[in-house]
């Protein structure tokens, strides 16, 4: 088998597991031929640790030809320009979440990248893991029946109690949607198929934050974006599920994803997460019963959607599960939720994908 040549671009937090998970768990598929980040510090660090290449720049890091794959792990407003720029060298892409910033740069991308030939795809990639493929598998043999709604929480009051430099939370890219969303909205459609259309309705409840956590204790942060978001989603199968993201609340028990079914409910872990639990309650029953996990990669796995699509390319096919069609998807369902709100009208999805196909246990 031949390797997926990978270099990393952005050494920040995120970058360490999918250091060591594609130097590790991954290595059978995967070499991380090398990387780069504006912070040298970050790449002598990087390069000591791991035994790899450091890069002098971007532009460095594209040029090398041992390179298939450049591995995005910069900020979102890099995104799009980073992303364009190694299309155009002829490298394929997998770039954290989102895909870009809005639906006009990501469709772009994914065009550029279907033009030359080149995958493109990003995070998240949790729901390739083993909680979710679980879910997913129940779900198509049928355990709650027809799927007729769902409800996905993400809450919490923010980042500036614990992050160490939580201001990019509250700019534009972030706020709980951006930031927090493409995991949940990715795993609704991959349970129940892509979205057709969607209201929202959106609310900044604090005009500024301060931070408490080291080392930028009081430093009194502007919010420029929506911190409580509330959509409906209709997809194409029928199922209508109801989606609330906030960085605006201290405590509360919603879970973070339940399917309702014609024959019974399904509890989902989270989609942060790839492993459980799971729980579920049949139809007629009022008791709720742990499930099994049916698949592998339970622990933190992020990189296993550069592993897909190094099997995918392997075996010729169109995209990895994680791919750019998805991804798109993705960014315009958060885009039109806004845009929703914003307008106060239903907003039908224009960048549609296919329901990613499912792993084997």
């Amino acid at each position: 088998m031949v390797k997926l040549r990978v270099g990393i671009v952005g050494l920040g937090k995120i970058s360490g597991i999918y250091l060591d998970n594609l130097t590790g768990m991954f290595a059978q598929w995967v070499d991380v031929v090398g990387v780069t980040d504006l912070m040298k510090d970050r790449v002598d660090a990087v390069t000591e640790a791991y035994g790899l290449k450091g890069y002098t720049d971007y532009a460095a890091l594209l040029a090398e030809e041992k390179v298939d794959l450049i591995l995005n792990l910069t900020t979102p407003q890099s995104h799009y320009q980073l992303c364009r720029e190694a299309l155009l060298a002829g490298k394929h892409v997998y770039v954290e979440k989102p895909l870009s910033l809005n639906t006009k740069e990501a469709g772009e991308l994914v065009s550029l990248a279907a033009e030359r030939g080149l995958f493109i795809g990003g995070a998240p990639d949790t729901f390739l893991g083993s909680g979710i493929q679980t879910c997913r598998k129940l779900i198509d043999e049928g355990w709650i029946g027809r799927p007729i709604a769902a409800s996905a929480f993400m809450m919490n009051h923010g980042h500036e109690s614990w992050h160490p430099d939580p201001e990019f939370y509250y700019k534009d890219g972030a706020g709980p949607l951006f930031d927090m969303g493409p995991y949940y909205i990715t795993a609704l459609v991959n349970l129940l198929g892509p979205v057709k259309a969607v209201n929202g309705v959106a609310r900044k409840s604090f005009a500024t934050r301060t931070i408490t956590s080291e080392p930028k204790a009081g430093t009194v942060v502007d919010v420029e974006v929506d911190t409580h978001v509330t959509g409906i989603l209709e997809f194409d199968s029928g199922a209508v599920a109801t989606l609330v993201t906030s960085f605006d609340v201290w405590h509360h028990q919603m879970p973070n994803i339940e399917i309702y079914g014609s024959e019974g409910t399904l509890r989902v872990p989270d989609p942060n997460t790839f492993g459980g639990p799971i729980r579920y309650c049949r139809k007629g029953s009022d008791q709720w019963i742990d499930l099994p996990l049916l698949f592998d990669y339970e622990e933190n796995s992020r990189g296993l959607g550069v592993a897909d699509f190094a099997w995918a390319l392997q075996t010729d096919s169109k995209d990895g599960r994680a791919g750019g069609e998805l991804a798109l998807h993705i960014v315009d369902v958060m885009q039109s939720i806004l845009a929703s709100a914003e307008r106060g009208q239903r907003v039908d999805i224009g960048n549609q994908c296919k329901q990613p196909q499912p792993r084997n246990p």
